[in-house]
């Protein structure tokens, strides 16, 4: 048992080649079933461009030794605040290889614009698993003043990859009204430039708020294995209902007679299910999972493979 679950997460690792997409951002990438579309791995982060340092630096609200994330909580639910999910891979620099085992330590204000400098209240640190994901929860944070002015909604990171340089940056979020006035997110250029730490924010089909940020940072990691997606052999369209607790639907399509299987991975990379692997003609289908009842709470990945090729996974969260 042990060597399969081994060999799972070494297949799953071989053959991820997407970044992290939403349910809710998906669609802006999505063409019909019988187009053929292919993004390059390059597109999919940003241009590939090296994540920035924030104008600001670490700051003055910085605690050291804080806590390891429990099950991607970095809010507790009782915290007063609208809920986000931030998650994402991290690459190095050429985007050519994922960085498993990269520390992520985090901490932002809470609803009221407040940080907890007494204790650990909205910090924690988290890992990223063999694939360079990452994923946390927690409350959008507050506004407080800096100055004459407002500082725009956003969340410190402090990025360790394993033997390289850390990076310290600030990420914000995209209509905050305030961007335009702060010294350091309104930065375009430059070693500064904020531009690709702005992430959009999607409503999801629970009231929550999730946003996805690639981090791109030198280090070594495990190769891609390619630097196309291929999105013209299959695709996930949507799972729902997403969040979920019982039962979930997946509608994917296929655009080749081809060998399809559907599976579902946890956020450490291990494979939970198997719902579909068959010889399928191109066209749309859709299978039900309705997870055992000691499965945990939390984030899993759909994946769709096809002729052994992962093409497409969307991320979804069982409560």
């Amino acid at each position: 048992m042990k060597k399969n679950k081994k060999d799972n997460r070494r297949k799953f690792l071989k053959n991820t080649s997407l970044s992290l997409l939403s349910a809710a951002v998906f669609p802006t990438i999505l063409k019909s079933e019988n187009s053929s579309f292919l993004l390059s791995k390059k597109d999919s982060v940003s241009n590939c461009d090296q994540s920035t340092e924030d104008a600001y630096g670490q700051g003055p609200f910085y605690t050291a030794n804080a806590p390891t994330i429990q099950n991607d909580q970095l809010a507790g639910f009782n915290e007063v605040g609208t809920r986000i999910i931030i998650s994402g891979q991290v690459y190095n620099i050429e985007c050519s290889e994922v960085i498993p085992n990269t520390e992520i330590d985090i901490w932002h204000a809470n609803d009221s614009g407040e940080y907890d400098n007494i204790g650990y209240n909205l910090r924690g640190k988290t890992i990223t698993n063999s694939q360079g994901f990452y994923v946390f929860e927690s409350i959008k944070p507050g506004l407080y003043l800096n100055g004459s002015n407002f500082r725009p909604s956003h969340i410190h990171f402090k990025i360790i990859p394993p033997g390289f340089s850390t990076l310290i940056t600030q990420l914000y979020f995209q209509g905050d009204p305030y961007i335009p006035s702060d010294a350091a997110a309104s930065i375009t250029s430059g070693s500064y430039d904020a531009t690709n730490r702005i992430i959009p924010l999607i409503s999801n089909s629970n009231g929550d708020l999730e946003g996805t940020w690639d981090i791109i940072i030198d280090g070594d990691g495990v190769p891609l294995g390619t630097n196309n997606i291929h999105l013209d052999k299959g695709i996930i369209y949507s799972a729902s209902p997403n969040p979920f607790t019982n039962q979930i639907e997946i509608n994917y399509g296929v655009f080749h007679k081809s060998k399809v299987s559907i599976s579902v991975y946890n956020i450490e990379g291990q494979i939970v299910a198997v719902l579909d692997s068959r010889i399928l003609d191109p066209q749309k289908y859709s299978v039900s999972w309705t997870p055992h009842g000691n499965l945990p709470k939390g984030h899993y990945f759909i994946s769709i493979m096809i002729n052994d090729f992962q093409v497409h996974y969307l991320k979804i969260i069982r409560q």
